[in-house]
């Protein structure tokens, strides 16, 4: 326990360290451009009592069962509740991501445990994993759905290893799997497979139960069942995404050679492997811990190597993530190998703690020095090969890495394990600040506005159905801020956090042939040729796209559009003055006020009456007539999941340009009723496997308890087993007393394991 607070205090104690040398760190890129603003509109569904499925409103941005909504995970779900409440969305984004880290480093810590580390050395690694390169800069600071999934998925780690040992339930696995599946991002579910497939081997080969195995694997399928829902909408509606093609390249891009994890303990390190920014990367990504790569040269390898099958697990799933980060580039849906470069600093943090924590040593103490010393020359050797221009930084860097191990060494000689490992914990905060601090500025940033209510008061008052076309590469550094672009315009999700209505938003996935009719990005910026197609009639319905979407108003950015407001206005449009705001946009509306809520989503009409009777974002419903048959077309995004019936019997589903969802009406056709709705394609499967799981859990929990119920009777505990002091009492809350050639004796002894049939009470 007391380990564990450590763990939790030093990670608040990291987390202000990085605060303190950027105050917007954990409220970058993604995280401002994306989440925030999600947050806000699917909390304010939730609120008003709608399940925010789709918002047909936003097109290829508002299908919530596409992207990182998080649609059927409750503890997303209450963050999104709770969010239009809060006004500041840094602040906001700060606090969830610090309870996330929080439980990334507990995961970490209980990982260690249930490997038999040492409480001190679990704590090393709980408190570093929050720090490390990748995980800092990108997951913690942009990509949100990648800090909660692997904060769950780390949890199911120790809980599913605790299952199979039999210290344990098969609920703890069981949850904390469904809330990594259900993020609704599917790097953190696959990485939980291989993590599940380390273990059923590890397992497999330390102690040969395949029952337990059987077992786990068991709670495993129930919870894929359960979380099945999540990614079948996504799955069956793939054909028409950007993602709609199974295949599988190396483009290089976010591959990261294996020989820049030998940078793995160098601060100052600047990996080379092709991203965005070139192949220099101005983030220290492939770091993990300044003590990692040193104190391998205090690990007692003979003896490590008597217990090798105990770590099968952690070696196996560090190997996989290792030969992952390579590449290839893309394989389906999972595209840049990168990613998992926070998958390998765990394996490789909880392999190095847990090899210190059980078989360190000071014997030899100067052959193992000078190995230590070799070991940081070749960091050097290879950050500076990798990045030869600073390689005196990285000398001086490799320097204090050198001086910092000298000085936990001599504590855990001197002193005790527990001021060693303080040391080695408290050295990890200044080197964060000083990642962060020399990061600056940050190139991620958005620096969309902080504050909802003073965005919101700038802001220009636009009612009604809105889209922009605009392009955000032609924002200047200057432009980022609310007295500049941001009081005008909308990048990403945005607009939702302002609270209106537009098309525009972010969307990862997409609409394939939507994206291609507007030249649409998945930030929603568009091509210089957008607004002709916006207006340029549709070749079936002779309708410009403009009228087919049921738009009031289309903003556009004077600097994609710089003589838009200098030629005349489409017919039907005018232009229209937003004192405040004309450096940045013109501003078209209709001549005849508002479309959008004139007769539901119906939008187009060809031989057919039809009068909205009622309208909901998930359906539309109208009475309907037609003498020679016709067609309906509604200003709904065609996306897989819609169903049409006439007086209750199923008629077909139509498109326009494979975008605009259209239905057929028979001829003959009298004041029918037409149902048009949607649903998540693979609702019905989904919603039965999650019942399948439950079932399935129940009664893997009753065997569980059963089990349990039948050793308690056949081996009742003893006066001795509740009354004796555990064998591995120490004076030192740490381990043992520290001894002067064996560090392993500083280290905690594990428990020793239980008897069969016994049960602890």
């Amino acid at each position: 326990m007391r380990w564990g607070i450590v763990t939790v205090v030093g990670t608040i104690v990291g987390y202000l360290a990085v605060l303190l040398a950027d105050p917007r760190h954990y409220y970058l890129d993604d995280t401002e451009s994306q989440y925030t603003g999600l947050w806000v509109g699917l909390g304010r569904s939730l609120r008003a009592g709608d399940f925010p499925a789709l918002w047909p409103n936003q097109w290829m941005s508002g299908n919530n069962t596409m992207d990182d909504a998080g649609l059927f995970n409750p503890v997303q779900l209450l963050i999104d509740v709770i969010a239009p409440s809060v006004d500041n969305m840094a602040v906001y984004a700060t606090v969830v991501k610090l309870v996330f880290s929080i439980l990334c480093a507990l995961g970490v810590y209980r990982i260690c445990l249930v490997y038999r580390a040492a409480p001190a050395w679990s704590a090393v690694a709980g408190v570093a994993f929050p720090l490390s390169g990748f995980f800092l800069f990108f997951d913690q600071a942009s990509w949100m759905t990648a800090l909660t999934g692997t904060a769950w998925m780390l949890l199911a780690w120790a809980s599913a290893v605790r299952y199979t040992r039999g210290d344990g339930g098969p609920i703890p696995v069981f949850v904390f799997l469904y809330l990594t599946i259900s993020t609704q991002y599917i790097f953190p579910a696959v990485e939980a497979v291989l993590m599940l497939f380390a273990i059923a081997v590890g397992e497999l080969v330390s102690r040969g139960d395949w029952r337990s195995v059987l077992r786990l694997t068991a709670v495993s399928a129930c919870a894929g069942l359960a979380g099945l829902l999540t990614f079948l909408p996504s799955m069956l509606s793939a054909k028409v995404t950007w993602r709609g093609t199974a295949q599988i390249n190396n483009d290089n891009f976010l591959a990261v050679p294996w020989s820049e994890s030998l940078n793995a303990s160098l601060p100052t390190v600047s990996p080379a492997f092709t991203t965005w920014w070139g192949y220099i990367q101005p983030f220290p990504v492939t770091y993990v811990a300044w003590f990692l790569i040193p104190i391998l040269a205090f690990v007692d390898w003979d003896r490590a190597r008597r217990h090798w099958r105990e770590l099968t697990t952690v070696a196996l799933f560090t190997i996989m993530m290792l030969m992952w980060t390579a590449g290839p580039g893309t394989i389906g849906p999972l595209r840049w190998p990168a990613r998992v470069l926070p998958m390998l600093a765990i394996g490789l943090l909880v392999l190095v703690c847990v090899l210190v924590g059980r078989f360190g040593t000071t014997a030899n103490a100067r052959a193992r020095g000078i190995a230590a010393g070799v070991l940081i020359g070749l960091l050097w050797i290879r950050t500076a090969s990798a990045d030869p221009a600073d390689w005196i930084s990285h000398g001086v860097a490799a320097g204090f890495v050198a001086a910092a191990g000298a000085g936990v060494y001599w504590l855990a000689r001197h002193r005790n394990t527990a001021a060693a490992c303080a040391a080695t914990i408290a050295v990890m905060f200044p080197i964060a600040f000083y990642q962060v601090d020399h990061a600056l500025p940050n190139i991620m940033s958005y620096n969309l506005p902080t504050s909802r209510a003073e965005a919101k008061a700038v802001f220009p008052d636009l009612p009604g159905s809105t889209i922009q076309l605009a392009d955000r590469a032609l924002l200047q550094p200057g432009d980022k801020s609310l007295d500049g672009a941001y009081g005008s315009l909308v990048f990403g999700n945005y607009a939702k956090s302002l609270e209106l209505d537009y098309v525009n938003g972010y969307t990862p996935t997409g609409h394939f042939y939507f994206g291609e009719l507007l030249c649409m990005r998945w930030d929603s910026s568009v091509c210089p040729d957008a607004y002709r197609r916006m207006f340029a009639p549709e070749s079936t319905t002779g309708r410009p796209l403009v009228d087919l979407m049921l738009l009031d108003r289309v903003v556009l950015q004077k600097a994609l559009f710089p003589e838009a407001g200098n030629q005349s206005a489409p017919t039907g449009w005018h232009f229209v003055r937003y004192p405040g705001h004309e450096r940045y946009i013109w501003v078209l509306e209709r001549d005849g006020g508002a479309v959008s809520t004139v007769n539901g989503r119906v939008s187009d009409l060809r031989g057919v009456s039809a009068t909205s009777l009622t309208e909901t974002d998930m359906s539309s419903t109208l009475r309907v007539s037609s003498a020679d048959g016709g067609r309906i077309v509604f200003a709904r995004l065609a996306w897989p999941g819609y169903r049409a019936t006439l007086d209750g019997k199923p008629i077909p589903i139509t498109n326009v340009a494979k975008s605009i969802t259209a239905v057929n009406i028979p001829a003959g056709t009298d004041n029918a009723v037409l149902e048009l709705t949607w649903r998540p394609p693979g609702w019905k499967i989904g919603a039965a496997t999650a019942a399948a799981g439950l079932a399935g859990l129940a009664v893997l929990h009753w065997l569980y308890l059963r089990t349990r119920r039948r050793a308690a009777i056949a081996s009742p505990p003893d006066h001795d087993d509740l009354v004796a002091a555990p064998a591995d009492a120490h004076p030192d809350p740490a381990g043992s007393p520290p001894d002067q050639t064996d560090l392993a004796t500083v280290i905690a002894a594990p428990r020793p394991e239980r008897r069969p049939g016994r049960v602890n009470r």
